[in-house]
């Protein structure tokens, strides 16, 4: 296969039991495998280096920060990012390697759909409408947010092609995995919120919880994931609305804490 002019990175942390896989699903049709890894305990690194990969080893920067770090790391001005816990489907690399058959693809920066596979699936539940991320791009014209919290691509007005093939994301070990994993990027969130109204987030508590179960269930159709579905939905939107409640606690601590009187000159 001819391999496209284009650096995979991924970053990593203690993603031994499933980092080759993510590997395997690039690596015979990019340029180069680089994987960024902050510190991992487990065998992460062994393992990127027995599946060919350049890996560096860098503290955690943040979300944006660390893929910001790895982008400076690779050696094309094409990039591709993905995580340790996706796979690109063999149709999403037909349509990727289609973009660069004719020399530069049209465009400078492609998205795609994520579809979610559930802990003990091997497939996305049917009819999935989960996420689409831009993920293919040129470094040259767009780069990740510098932010600790999201990792999303600034694409500053230019026009984003569109891919129909998904990726498949094994987020989740277990739905317990999940939950810790949600409840650490819970508390990231609230740590780096916008001052917000205890007023305002009095409302946002009495509406969370089911606006957010309706928006997973229904409009993102886990309802077709059957008992796993459900499970899932409802412990989105729990973690949702505790997010909102944890806001909501610290804005009343603040409001208790009292302040030292001013003095009139």
């Amino acid at each position: 296969m001819r391999k496209l002019p284009v650096s995979c990175f991924i970053i990593s942390k203690n993603e031994a039991d499933r980092i080759a896989r993510t590997i395997r699903s690039v690596r015979s049709w990019v340029d180069e495998v680089v994987v960024v890894d902050s510190e991992s305990t487990d065998d992460t690194v062994a393992v990127a280096l027995a599946e060919g990969c350049r890996v560096i080893t860098q503290p955690w920067l943040g979300f944006g920060g660390q893929k910001r770090f790895a982008e400076e790391a690779c050696r094309n001005d094409w990039l591709f990012n993905i995580d340790a816990d996706e796979v690109v489907t063999d149709d999403l690399q037909r349509e990727i390697s289609a973009v660069f058959a004719a020399g530069d693809p049209e465009f400078v920066a492609y998205g795609m759909p994520l579809q979610m596979v559930y802990p003990g699936s091997t497939q996305p539940r049917p009819w999935p409408r989960d996420h689409w991320y831009i993920r293919l791009y040129n470094r040259r014209f767009v780069r990740f947010r510098h932010s600790n919290v999201h990792d999303s691509v600034v694409t500053d007005g230019y026009d984003v092609g569109k891919f129909n093939s998904p990726m498949h994301h094994f987020s989740m070990r277990s739905f317990a995995d999940m939950k810790r994993k949600l409840d650490e990027r819970t508390w990231l969130q609230v740590a780096n919120a916008r001052p917000s109204s205890v007023g305002v987030l009095s409302v946002r508590l009495v509406s969370e919880y089911p606006m957010n179960f309706f928006k997973y269930y229904v409009i993102r159709r886990h309802f077709t994931g059957g008992v796993k579905g459900f499970r899932y939905a409802a412990i989105q939107a729990r973690f949702r609305f505790l997010k909102v409640y944890r806001i909501w606690r610290l804005s009343i601590q603040d409001m208790k804490v009292p302040r030292a009187p001013s003095h009139a000159v």
